[in-house]
């Protein structure tokens, strides 16, 4: 189960809270202008980059990015992200993002990716994910967007969403 323990959180190369990383506020930054772009709509309030790399971070939604590997790599998560799948930030981003997947559901899935690839987001998506433990949620109301750098490359996708349920 992911801990809420301060001290894991801490980057040990750098000392810096997750959310402090110059990596990570530059992402949040990307993530939260990709959204505005693509949706018109802040993601979140926030007056600076690192205010927004906190409150994302802290946010009591779910936001998770990966990137433009073949196969994509999680490479973001929030603190909300990581205790509903119970993985600590090391984990969660080394994680293949497939494989929190029902298997059954690998091809909505793609098809759900391949279909903001092609219109840059898409909203009001449901599907049943898998935890750590291997207990089952459907998330509900997902929001996926593609990302952009400061320079217009694709660099990832990014999904959100306010609310899940725990399956039997």
């Amino acid at each position: 189960m992911a801990s809420n323990n301060l001290e894991d959180l801490i980057s040990p190369s750098s000392g810096l809270l997750i959310w402090e990383q110059p990596k990570i506020i530059h992402w949040s930054k990307i993530l939260a202008d990709s959204y505005y772009q693509l949706l018109g709509e802040s993601l979140i309030n926030a007056d600076t980059p690192e205010q927004l790399s906190q409150a994302l971070f802290h946010a009591p939604f779910v936001l998770v990015s990966h990137g433009t590997q073949a196969n994509p790599i999680f490479n973001y998560a929030n603190q909300t992200a990581l205790q509903l799948w119970g993985l600590s930030w090391d984990e969660f981003t080394i994680t293949p993002s497939a494989s929190v997947t029902q298997p059954d559901e690998i091809k909505d899935r793609a098809l759900m990716l391949k279909q903001a690839a092609e219109q840059g987001y898409i909203d009001n998506y449901q599907g049943i994910r898998i935890a750590k433990t291997g207990k089952k949620f459907l998330i509900k109301q997902v929001k996926l967007w593609n990302l952009q750098d400061e320079t217009g490359n694709p660099c990832g996708q990014a999904a959100t969403f306010p609310h899940w349920q725990w399956l039997e």
